[in-house]
């Protein structure tokens, strides 16, 4: 990967060092019913776990035309939380990413972006800050818009493609059968490491996640 541009916003107007806003919690996906339940949208079915959890009362979802996203304000884990999904398909992610970042004033190191992910096995919740994007357009997307791999990533375990299969395909495919019964754990799993990156923050949510 080459050089990444130069940020959407000037990242010292936005600190939450002394007015703390809300967390930015993004859950990557493609839209439309046809890609409903496949493997590169559990990032989406994370986040309509996290709503369901939201107190006082369930959180809802609406179109936030200014970021082009659908985007529920609640609290989760005693927080203020904004939960998003870009309207775009994946690999335009980035670009509603940035923006509902910048608009609800979260800096770009403090974003949450929960994402399938191949290289974990199906099941698995592994979190991070960081790093490469292994191939994941949407990811990469979002590094780009950001102007910063140094995101928080809650990666939910997709497992890799069978024989030859090519990844494009596998990820836009639904579960298997012998998954589907599990799917519904894998997003609680998740949701659980989100509340727990919240609360804690990124290294004692580690420890818990990453030994159960």
């Amino acid at each position: 990967m080459g050089a990444l541009p130069d940020p959407v916003w000037d990242h010292e107007s936005v600190s939450t060092a002394d007015a703390p806003g809300p967390r930015l919690v993004v859950g990557l996906a493609n839209p439309g019913p046809d890609y409903e339940g496949t493997r590169h949208n559990i990032g989406w079915d994370v986040l309509v776990e996290l709503a369901s959890r939201a107190l006082p009362v369930p959180a809802s979802f609406s179109t936030h035309k200014r970021t082009n996203c659908e985007v529920a304000q609640t609290r989760l884990a005693d927080q203020s939380v904004i939960l998003a999904r870009p309207r775009s398909y994946m690999n335009l992610s980035g670009g509603p990413v940035a923006a509902v970042a910048k608009y609800f004033s979260v800096a770009p190191t403090e974003v949450i972006v929960v994402h399938d992910e191949i290289d974990i096995d199906f099941g698995q919740v592994r979190l991070k800050r960081g790093g490469g994007e292994g191939g994941h357009n949407g990811l990469r997307s979002v590094t780009s818009a950001l102007g910063t791999r140094d995101y928080l990533r809650v990666r939910a375990g997709v497992g890799r493609p069978p024989g030859r299969m090519a990844v494009a395909d596998y990820v836009l495919k639904r579960f298997s059968k012998l998954e589907q019964p599990d799917v519904p754990f894998l997003v609680q799993d998740a949701a659980d490491a989100v509340e727990l990156l919240l609360r804690h923050g990124l290294e004692t949510a580690q420890n818990q996640v990453h030994t159960a």
